[in-house]
């Protein structure tokens, strides 16, 4: 099947002005707007704008789960796959989400846990926390589940205090602590 092309611009605008100013900030006519597109194209893909937003944060988990498996393909060496991923985290923060992380933004705009909206922030934290999970049991982590814990955390509070204090000031801090939360210091 064909993608189409008329929705992934529709994708690409929305995910570009949700994340730079927010969602609920940002109207359906002016994505369309911006993506030079019919109403009647937009619904043909999306019934409604929180079905965009869904698709908005498939696209962030994809990417993300893209770049642990291209983690995965650089190493099979579980202490050296661990440490990719901490940097792959840090690179991620300081390139893609310079304004904090697009699912804690997403939820802070969609208060009620069973929209559809936070039911697909929940699946996207429990992959990440699994998957981090996986990694520390494979590298002989004591408690693996609170690692991981501890990890997505500071992967949350980076993202933040990025967004606050500039990454270059949050960077070496992010590290540290993530690879102490490891087990790699």
């Amino acid at each position: 099947m064909a993608i189409s092309e008329a929705r992934e611009r529709l994708l690409r605008t929305a995910s570009e002005l949700f994340y730079r100013e927010g969602i609920h900030a940002v109207g359906v006519d002016r994505i369309v707007d911006a993506a030079a597109v019919t109403r009647a194209t937009f619904y043909r893909h999306f019934p409604g704008k929180e079905d965009l937003v869904e698709a908005y944060l498939g696209v962030e988990d994809a990417h993300i789960r893209a770049a642990f498996a291209a983690a995965g393909g650089l190493s099979d060496n579980p202490r050296r796959l661990l440490e990719l991923v901490i940097e792959g985290l840090a690179d991620d923060v300081a390139r893609n989400h310079t304004r904090g992380c697009p699912f804690i933004n997403a939820s802070a705009e969609y208060p009620d846990a069973e929209s559809g909206v936070r039911r697909t922030v929940a699946e996207h934290r429990a992959w990440f926390r699994s998957t981090l999970e996986a990694l520390l049991a494979a590298n002989g982590a004591d408690d693996p589940a609170r690692q991981a814990g501890e990890l997505v955390l500071l992967r949350d509070a980076a993202m933040v205090g990025g967004y606050l204090d500039g990454w270059e000031q949050v960077r070496p801090a992010f590290v540290a602590a993530a690879r102490r939360a490891a087990g790699l210091d």
